[in-house]
């Protein structure tokens, strides 16, 4: 993987805005660049950056090792529903699956529960004869030239993709594929997604529909991919792209094409690997990181350093705060929390006369109003602008200007005269709702993961999460937070370091008490035997390492708990580690029952010198008048009135330099906010690090 060149380019693809970072591996300085998102072709937003990098390090991608790529790309095209016209094709009398769902309510009080639309409409939900038992045996054999009707009958009428989902087809994919070499060979144009390769695992309605997501932005995604190659090798770049996976992992854009829904949250991950980084190398137990961007705001419990994974993932949902409403994903993802709560939230007036935030977002076209791009719609950045939190003439280190007359009279005109506020109430009023409602979503977050917030440390990255963040602190309770240099950019910055990493997994029901280590070996080496070409394809010659993991739950349960496998595969020792990590979660675990291996995984990364992002920082003394701005006025939430905060540039920090709040710390990708009562020290790698006084006391005024 290594080519001993210099640079190393992350790129991030956000809603609102695509980040770059351009790292130097010999001075290990880097280069930031931000430019607005395009919608209608997120690649045509790489190429500006990468023209925009080109100008100032001329010829940088002759010598750049690789280009890590992440977008929200997939799950926006879910969201929007701006996939490929997809059919599904299942068992004989199984084709309602995907909207029958688990037949659970997520609300057992509300009789009206409505959930997302399904990507298929019934019309394109196709049977064939066939059918297998639990344990793989083959109970009807598939019926071709049923199947070849089928896909012949689809293409005609215009399916570009298809998910098959065959019950029990994780037992036995034989049928699956016998329909896949069918389809290529009297219709090779037609993209193909089998349960049996994008997740083999039990649950019927999990499979499919994570089957049905892969199909339905499959043919989006290789479109993309390809526009994405041509425009990099035209430019002068052809080797080691990396496409960025939601569990963590890199891979390249082979592995991506074929399994595009492993890329679902391939943008937030970027920021909870680095802040894992930031918290084991700052030797914090359990960090928050706090995330805030241009149309989402995203949340991650870090703890011992180590991200946690889930394969119960929801997108699309119909209540962001109510699990089972939205479409699930059943794939690696690192277990963050979103709440569609970003700088381009819309704020307005909902039916009873509240003001509300989100979720709508202005994004990047037409954006908030201050952009000056023909929006008319008040946002989460309009407020903080109004506020004094952001600078006009600074916004993205000064390279755009922001419209102060035009934000306030659009605040007055939506928010403050409809509810009797002046425009500074409106505005405080937006930037309140919005912590609001991101601190009562991460307590709620946290709360199920089993966490403890009395010792965490919030980590605030992204444009706007330390403009946000000394006020989601104190309304979480948490005592202190840092923000890193490069806070603005840190997904992108965690690119960087993300390892090539690839997860296999396989239904595998095995009562503990009736296994032995040599069968357990045995089934974990099937799936690294699967899981070794994928990683040889984006590592060619590197060695590869193995995790192994399995879902585990007492015998009769639904839902398991993902426990790592220790090396001697010895049940007993898998059974105490099972307990200890039910009893983590959920406050006891009962010795007394017999337990279960429901899935096995294996985790596959290239081995590989260990990336840091600890990045060069010599500024020494402690003399913050070398950093000292000026002043700006800025709405202090105690007080509720402007007053004067000092302004630093945060690149001038040196080691060791302490302030107090109320006080504005601005770099070139975002600005920190302390609050009064704040207490501020810089440490030797430039991070800040904030002690937050008693919570704020509100005054009436």
């Amino acid at each position: 993987m290594t080519l001993d060149l210099p640079f190393r380019l992350g790129c991030d693809i956000g809603g609102t805005f695509t980040d770059f970072v351009l790292l130097n591996q010999e001075t290990c300085r880097f280069e930031v660049y931000k430019t607005l998102t395009t919608p209608h072709d997120p690649s045509e937003a790489v190429d500006t950056g990468v023209a925009a990098l080109q100008s100032t390090n001329d010829g940088f991608l002759e010598n750049t090792e690789n280009v890590i790529h992440g977008t929200t790309l997939v799950i926006n095209a879910v969201i929007e529903r701006k996939g490929a016209p997809t059919a599904i094709i299942a068992t004989q009398g199984f084709r309602d699956s995907l909207e029958m769902r688990r037949e659970i309510r997520y609300d057992i009080y509300d009789i009206g529960a409505v959930y997302p639309t399904p990507l298929v409409d019934r019309p394109f939900r196709r049977e064939v004869p066939e059918r297998l038992y639990n344990d793989g045996r083959v109970r009807q054999p598939l019926d071709t030239e049923a199947a070849g009707a089928v896909l012949d009958d689809l293409v005609a009428e215009g399916i570009e993709s298809v998910a098959v989902s065959f019950l029990h087809a994780y037992a036995n994919p034989e049928h699956e594929k016998a329909l896949a070499s069918l389809a290529a060979k009297n219709h090779p144009a037609l993209a193909i997604s089998l349960s049996s390769d994008v997740m083999p695992e039990i649950k019927e309605f999990e499979r499919t529909s994570t089957t049905t997501v892969n199909a339905y932005v499959k043919p989006l995604m290789a479109r993309y991919i390809k526009r994405l190659e041509e425009r990099l090798t035209a430019r002068g770049f052809d080797r080691g792209l990396f496409m960025m996976l939601s569990g963590g992992g890199i891979i390249a854009p082979e592995t991506a094409r074929q399994f595009p829904v492993r890329m679902i949250e391939s943008g937030p991950v970027g920021g909870a690997i680095a802040a894992a980084q930031l918290g084991r190398e700052a030797g914090l137990k359990d960090v928050v990181m706090f995330d805030m961007g241009g149309t989402t705001a995203k949340s991650c419990l870090i703890r011992d350093g180590v991200m946690p994974i889930s394969t119960e993932y929801e997108v699309d949902r119909v209540h962001r705060f109510k699990k089972g409403s939205g479409t699930p994903v059943g794939v690696p993802t690192v277990d963050i929390i979103e709440i569609g709560a970003g700088g381009g939230s819309i704020a307005s007036i909902d039916e009873l006369g509240l003001l509300q935030v989100g979720p709508l977002s202005a994004g990047a076209d037409p954006g908030p109003i201050c952009y000056s791009r023909s929006g008319t719609k008040p946002t989460v950045t309009d407020a903080d602008l109004l506020l004094g939190y952001l600078d006009p003439a600074y916004f993205l280190g000064g390279k755009m200007d922001l419209d102060l007359s035009e934000t306030e009279a659009g605040i007055a005109r939506e928010i403050g005269e409809p509810l009797g506020f002046s425009v500074m109430q409106a505005a405080w009023g937006i930037h309140e709702v919005v912590n609001e409602n991101m601190a009562a979503a991460i307590r709620m977050y946290v709360t199920e993961m089993g966490g403890d917030l009395n010792n965490a440390t919030v980590v605030a990255i992204g444009g706007a999460g330390p403009v946000h963040a000394d006020s989601f602190a104190r309304k979480l309770g948490v005592k202190s937070l840092i923000m890193p240099r490069g806070a603005g950019v840190y997904s992108a910055l965690g690119f960087l370091v993300a390892p090539v990493s690839f997860e296999i997994s396989r239904t595998s029901i095995i009562p503990l008490k009736e296994t032995s280590n040599a069968v357990l070996d045995d089934r974990f080496r099937e799936l690294e035997d699967a899981a070794r070409p994928v990683i040889e394809t984006a590592a060619p010659g590197a060695g590869i390492t193995f995790t192994r993991v399995a879902d585990i739950c007492y015998l009769g349960q639904g839902s398991a708990v993902r426990v790592a496998i220790p090396d001697d595969l010895d049940p007993k020792a898998i059974e105490d580690q099972f307990f200890k990590e039910y009893r983590n979660r959920y406050g006891a675990a009962y010795d007394d029952l017999d337990v279960q291996i429901v899935t096995l995984r294996v985790n596959a990364t290239a081995s590989q010198e260990q990336r840091t992002i600890s990045l060069p920082f010599s500024a020494v003394g402690h003399d913050v008048a070398v950093a000292l701005k000026g002043e700006r006025m800025a709405f202090a939430p105690d007080l509720r009135e402007m007053v004067p905060h000092k302004v630093y540039a945060m690149d001038k920090l040196p080691a060791g330099a302490t302030l107090t709040g109320p006080a504005i710390i601005e770099e070139e990708s975002s600005t920190l906010i302390v609050a009064r009562g704040g207490k501020v020290e810089v440490d030797p790698r430039g991070w800040i690090h904030v002690t937050l006084g008693e919570p704020e006391k509100e005054v009436a005024r």
